[in-house]
């Protein structure tokens, strides 16, 4: 049962914790405001669109960002306080475990750590697909890409598609291929096309200059359309073959995980990405829980330089967890590296830095 000094610590650090958050909030928004005047000025946006459209949306997207980072500049605010009016002492003096003391520390941890798990998995995606909309359309237009030359993917198991050039104009791909097997891996049909052309959305297509192949152990039939044009359907869309830069962060963790199973289905090669934000969006609530420690043990002991050596401490170990994060997912994204222990080396290796520091703790 939580006692009052539980609720007194909680009670601080939420309070320090939700007055950062407003702080940092403000100060980001200024910053960013005075970076975009002059392209919220030049397009035709309305005072409407960038209130609702762009700066609400972009409170959720860059708390999702700091909120670890404000959790243990919290903590280190709050506990430095309490060490510098002696209360870490007299309570250790009272009886009270090193131990104890960091349970109402872990609560509050876990409390905002659930917050932001909730945010990352379901609210977040949902507001920046809000932000990055009205950015590809006013600010940066060349967010979406389209993937045009020589692409290749499967539509199922036993079917793949190769195109050699796809013009995002028109939905029309040049020298189109498409390949049917058995389930033994057997190539039972080809069509091929000199053009293929959207006929109607999503997946309604027209060949043209097409032939067609069957396959049947060594022998082979074929069929020569000339001129002719052929209207079928094919499982995919104009859709498919535009990428936003962003577009994992506008999609709920439902919406990722059937992403993801879509692309190693079809074996276009962009999964490894996808699931590494899928698995960012549970390490990074697990990161407030590891930083709340550290910044229990870097505040709790009384220094001579006071709060700065405690925010000195923070934020070299902010900043060492940033680059640990980026050099981990890097490897992950573009070596062999699993995207789930890319994701979580630096929590494995901050966790294992917290334990040993709470160790050595003052008793």
């Amino acid at each position: 049962m939580l006692k009052k000094l539980d609720w007194y610590i909680i009670k601080k650090y939420l309070s320090t914790f939700f007055f950062t958050v407003l702080m940092i909030t403000m100060v980001a928004i200024v910053i960013d405001i005075s970076d975009r005047i002059d392209k919220f000025i030049d397009q035709p946006c309305t005072l409407n669109e960038i209130i609702f459209d762009y700066y609400l949306p972009f409170i959720p997207w860059i708390n999702g960002l700091l909120w670890p980072l404000f959790a243990m500049m919290a903590v280190i605010f709050f506990t430095s306080r309490l060490a510098r009016d002696s209360e870490i002492i007299s309570i250790l003096s009272a009886g009270v475990s090193y131990r104890r003391i960091l349970v109402p520390y872990i609560i509050a941890g876990s409390f905002i750590a659930g917050l932001l798990w909730i945010g990352a998995n379901y609210v977040i995606p949902n507001s920046t697909k809000k932000k990055n909309e009205f950015e590809s359309k006013y600010i940066s237009k060349a967010q979406n890409q389209t993937l045009s030359n020589d692409v290749h993917f499967f539509l199922s198991e036993t079917e793949k598609v190769y195109i050699r050039y796809y013009r995002k104009k028109d939905s029309s791909a040049h020298t189109f291929r498409h390949e049917t097997f058995d389930l033994e891996g057997n190539l039972v049909q080809t069509i091929k096309a000199s053009k293929l052309k959207l006929r109607e959305y999503p997946d309604k297509w027209t060949l043209e200059g097409y032939e067609k192949r069957w396959f049947n152990g060594d022998k082979e039939r074929i069929f020569k359309g000339g001129r002719d044009k052929l209207d079928t359907t094919f499982n995919f869309s104009p859709d498919d073959f535009v990428r936003h830069s962003k577009q994992m962060e506008m999609m709920t963790t439902d919406d990722l995980k059937e992403f993801i199973q879509i692309e190693r289905s079809r074996g276009i090669g962009a999964a490894k990405k996808f699931e590494v934000e899928l698995y960012k969006r549970t390490a990074d609530p697990f990161t407030i829980i590891i930083l709340t420690l550290l910044g229990v043990v870097f505040a709790s002991r009384k220094a001579r330089g006071g709060m700065g050596i405690h925010l000195a401490l923070g934020v070299i170990t902010g900043s060492l967890y940033v680059v640990l994060s980026k050099f981990s997912v890097t490897f992950s994204n573009n070596m062999s590296l699993s995207p789930l222990l890319g994701v979580w080396i630096p929590n494995i290796f901050f966790g294992i830095l917290a334990i040993y520091l709470l160790t050595r703790a003052q008793k």
